[in-house]
């Protein structure tokens, strides 16, 4: 039985690869606008980074993690999120001690452990930005913006901007309190994660994937009737500015999200069209993150964007990627002399940045024509004795026929 590709991973095949090129290339256009520098991190870290940055009552931690131990006797963990890495990074450059904010854009494979679903693997690929260093809420709205304007870019028009607070240390504690009190008397009813999540961060079970806890929740009191002053305000900071822009938003007391390190604002893109439901993006603020692993007390706030989910939704509406870059020029010959001719010539013209191509199996010239053809080659040259002899040579469009006679020296310029 012939080997094949683990569940929950797909290969990337090469006549996808033009709309990865093209969704990379303007993602890394749009970061480079909004002032943001890349940072590429290792696809492993070690197992405590997740543990202490995500949150060991999250599903992530407790059920989704790629973690193993090395040659070494380390606990290794294949990353399953960006921001984790991104900010141990940031600790150990001792970037904190430069001016901030520090602001970082990646495009990084990710690996979770769960049920594969359409738009989302076991191992998929994310992009994400990450603004280190500042309590301003004008930093909450630049993130969210770059994520709205990438996705209008990307041609992905049927999503829902909702935002809302998670608060902080200040108004959690209350919250939490109210939230117990309210899920007590159904505790035994509860999952056994959840009833794991009751005592130490009961709003985990709020994001409970079990449709019974779900229920049990249905009426469960919101974070965001609980918000310390300072958390109302920095939401309504948050608001104003995304109206200032012009940004509509929808305010959803019930996003939750589904990692630990989230304080105050949080926020997901939401595709409304006709099997593109759920979050395209999603991402908020994380002022303790830094510190807890590790670094100093300096907030953070970002966003994680699934590039396979972002891909599919682009099919969905009818994109065309800006179109697959197609041979341009294909180099037929007859006999050996034409053949070291044209292999000369072809490499001339990749050279000079021609896309072109010959046969490299040696069929016929009729064979040739139809790879040619398979190929999509815009453009095809014979060579034969006379072009070798005369320099003399006859383009041919692929698509109308049309046929052009041009000196050798001159089919860079013609193509």
């Amino acid at each position: 039985m012939a080997i094949r590709a683990q569940k929950g991973t797909r290969d990337m095949l090469p006549q996808d690869a033009y709309k990865w090129h093209y969704v990379e290339d303007e993602w890394r256009k749009i970061c480079s606008e909004y002032g943001f520098k890349e940072i590429r991190t290792p696809e492993f870290e070690a197992t405590e980074l997740f543990n202490r940055g995500v949150g060991d009552t999250t599903d992530i931690v407790q059920k989704e993690m790629y973690t193993f131990n090395d040659l070494g006797g380390r606990s290794i963990t294949l990353k399953p999120e960006g921001t984790s890495p991104a900010a141990r990074a940031f600790i150990e450059s001792n970037l904190y001690a430069e001016t901030q904010p520090t602001k970082v854009f990646y495009n990084t494979p990710c690996f979770r452990y769960e049920k594969p679903q359409s738009g989302r693997l076991r191992e998929f690929h994310q992009f994400g930005i990450e603004n280190f260093g500042t309590h301003s809420m004008l930093a909450d709205a630049e993130i969210i913006a770059l994520g709205y304007d990438f996705l209008n870019r990307m041609g992905v028009g049927d999503v829902e901007l909702h935002i809302s607070s998670v608060g902080c240390r200040k108004c959690r504690p209350v919250y939490r309190k109210t939230l117990q009190d309210f899920l007590r008397p159904n505790y035994d009813c509860l999952c056994d994660t959840c009833k794991s999540r009751f005592e130490k961060n009961p709003m985990r079970i709020l994001d409970c994937k079990s449709q019974e806890d779900q229920d049990l929740c249905k009426d469960a009191p919101m974070m965001i009737d609980y918000l310390c002053d300072e958390c109302k305000q920095d939401l309504e900071d948050v608001k104003r500015y995304l109206d200032d822009m012009g940004i509509k938003y929808i305010v959803d007391p019930s996003i939750v999200r589904g990692l630990d390190y989230y304080t105050k604002t949080a926020f997901e893109f939401i595709g409304t069209g006709i099997g593109t439901q759920g979050t395209v993006c999603g991402g908020g603020r994380y002022d303790h993150l830094i510190e807890e692993i590790g670094g100093p007390d300096m907030p953070g706030v970002g966003f994680g964007l699934g590039k396979e989910r972002l891909i599919m939704l682009m099919e969905n509406a009818g994109e065309t990627f800006g179109g697959e870059d197609k041979l341009q020029l294909f180099l037929t010959w007859i006999g050996d002399e034409a053949k070291d001719y044209a292999v000369t010539l072809l490499h001339e013209l990749r050279g000079q940045g021609i896309r072109a191509d010959m046969d490299s199996r040696e069929r016929n010239l009729k064979g040739q024509m139809k790879y040619a053809n398979k190929l999509g080659a815009q453009y095809t040259v014979v060579i034969g004795e006379d072009e070798v002899k005369s320099g003399d040579l006859t383009l041919k469009n692929m698509e109308t026929g049309e046929q052009t006679k041009v000196r050798r020296e001159e089919l860079v310029n013609a193509l």
